[in-house]
């Protein structure tokens, strides 16, 4: 483990303009620094990069982060990887804490990443004492490097060998996690037995959830996923992605497979820009994370009718998320093929010219509607129309949309014009582009407003601030930890104290602290700000402290009053007439 004292230093050393500027050459615009996003293609740079807040952001493709978040995004590295490429950049040894794992307070499991993480451990180390196991990957032609770059495991069979591993087996972080089960009686049981697993991965690559396929061809289901987390959404993860990332941007595609096996076994054939859905149809979700990667997506799925029915959800389900500049593609294999099978006996080469080859999405959507329907009859034609009317309408793409138009209007034998007053699809006049955000007084509270000048200037912080916090709303809380951890870190960078705040505030919070904090001008005195900040900020405590007195106060009875209440009411009461 890195220690998380080591991890704050290394980002206050660290210039992300440095980090950046070697693998995209950055120009001077102003107080920051620009380019064209190496996420996402574009023609004119709508990436920046801020050298006092260490942040970067696209406003094109909303890629967004850290040092260490553009390593891992550019380079595909993990993020104790990352760390240790950005540490020797700048001449710093990485330390590591040790734990003493013969005590058991330190096999207990406090989290669910922890408690995944350590699964995975244990299911890799099981791999090499299975040879069941590696027989098994052996026959599907899986190497031993493969293998564990997929960090692929096994778990084996019996009810509750995760035991071993946590001595707490009753944790709810377990079931939560989706390691275990409990049945009706109250008896837990490891959820993934006898089976080869595959972890997931999120962008950072950490370990969120797993993928089980059985070696025994008789048992069944033969993929079993982890459930629904709050670390693991299967609609908004793709299998393979985090590995896959640089092999993308390298290829310019990114192909879409079925399985977790399809994907290890195109990479065993160096077709390492292969991703898969995971167990459910492709969402839109997918294809934005896709599209911050690549500018084309090309889905390959079995010929078998499972297998085109698969993809025309895909298709469907891709619709919403479609811009013009997206191409989006379908690969059929024959029936007795998968891509597993089909690059072992064919070969990369062979593939990835039946890849190039694939169906482009306003091919594959015209070619279905039409399979079953001759076009011929007038009736043919208006079921044509019928079934293309809520395709058409989904896609907001403008150019898209009006080429699949046109090719609609000429299959049902009309004009344009006629088919557009005949059916209710959207406008595709382009609404003119949104300014880039701009924080004002008016867009942003003032405890936001505070937090914000004050994580600029930690420096300037202040015991005293924490005495004009008195609520419990989401901005008080924010303000307060903020205010907390700069007297803490008072020369530290944004990004140190973000850092920091990310373990004490709701992720949302922190999400819209950092797109807010980006969009922060930085050519004003701040220093000025802040103290105009600080005044109002105590100006709105008394106020709301006098409110409260004098409601107090008005309740009682006026024979009742002490005369320091009476003077405190004519005091307000004179205050109140003056204005």
């Amino acid at each position: 483990m890195i220690p998380e004292s080591f991890i704050q230093e290394l980002l206050n050393r660290v210039d992300i303009v440095d980090v950046i500027d070697k693998c995209t050459p950055l120009k001077k615009a102003g107080a920051n620094y620009s380019a064209c996003c190496p996420f996402h293609n574009e023609k004119s740079p709508s990436f920046t990069v801020s050298p006092t807040k260490q942040f970067y952001h696209c406003f094109g493709c909303g890629a967004h982060g850290t040092a260490v978040g553009f390593l891992m995004e550019y380079q595909g590295l993990s993020f104790v990887e990352a760390i240790n490429e950005l540490a020797r950049m700048v001449g710093m040894i990485v330390p590591q804490e040790t734990r003493d794992t013969s005590k058991p307070e330190h096999k207990v499991v406090l989290g669910l990443q922890d408690s995944l993480q350590q699964a995975a451990q244990y299911y890799k180390a099981e791999l090499k004492k299975s040879p069941r196991a590696i027989d098994y990957l052996k026959s599907r032609g899986l190497s031993g490097q493969v293998a564990a770059k997929f960090q692929v495991g096994y778990a084996p069979a019996g009810w509750q060998n995760l035991q071993n591993i946590f001595p707490n087996y009753e944790s709810e972080a377990l079931s939560v996690a989706g390691l275990v089960v409990e049945n009706e009686q109250g008896r837990r049981y490891d959820r993934f037995r006898d089976r080869v697993m595959f972890p997931i991965h999120d962008t950072k690559g950490q370990v969120i959830g797993f993928g089980g396929r059985v070696i025994n061809p008789e048992d069944t289901p033969k993929y079993y996923n982890s459930p629904e987390t709050p670390l693991f959404q299967k609609g908004h993860e793709l299998y393979g992605l985090f590995l896959a990332r640089r092999a993308i941007r390298d290829a310019g595609r990114a192909l879409v497979v079925e399985g977790y096996m399809d994907v290890v076994a195109l990479a065993q054939y160096g077709i390492e820009y292969a991703v898969a859905a995971l167990g459910t149809a492709t969402t839109p979700f997918h294809i934005t994370k896709l599209m911050r990667q690549t500018d084309e997506v090309v889905f390959c799925f079995d010929g078998d009718n499972a297998g085109r029915t698969a993809a025309w959800r895909a298709a469907m389900n891709a619709l919403p998320a479609l811009t013009d500049g997206l191409k989006l593609s379908f690969l059929f294999l024959p029936k007795e093929h998968d891509p597993d099978s089909y690059v072992r006996e064919f070969g990369k080469e062979t593939f990835e010219l039946e890849i190039k080859a694939a169906m482009p999405l306003s091919q594959y959507i015209l070619k279905h509607l039409s399979e079953d329907n001759p076009l011929l009859s007038q009736e043919d034609k208006v079921r044509f129309l019928n079934d293309a009317e809520p395709i058409m309408q989904q896609i907001h793409a403008p150019r898209s949309a009006m080429y699949l138009r046109k090719k609609v209007a000429e299959l049902a034998q009309l004009s344009i014009d006629e088919m557009q007053s005949l059916l209710k699809l959207p406008n595709l006049t382009k609404a003119p582009a949104q300014a880039r955000p701009k924080l004002t007084r008016t867009t942003s509270s003032l405890h936001k407003r505070f937090c914000l000048t004050m994580l600029m200037r930690p420096e300037l912080a202040s015991k005293d601030d924490l005495q004009w916090i008195v609520g419990n709303s989401e901005d008080e809380i924010i303000l307060q930890q903020t205010i907390e951890t700069c007297l803490v870190h008072p020369h530290s960078k944004p990004v140190v104290i973000m850092r920091e705040l990310e373990q004490k505030v709701d992720a949302g919070v922190i999400r819209e602290l950092e797109h807010e904090l980006h969009a922060l001008d930085e050519t004003i005195d701040l220093a000025k700000e802040l103290a105009g900040a600080r005044q109002q900020l105590k100006q709105v405590y008394l106020q709301k402290n006098e409110n409260e007195l004098l409601a107090h106060i008005s309740e009682k009875p006026l024979s009742t009053l002490t005369d320091n209440e009476r003077n405190l009411l004519k005091s307000l009461g004179a205050k109140s007439k003056s204005k």
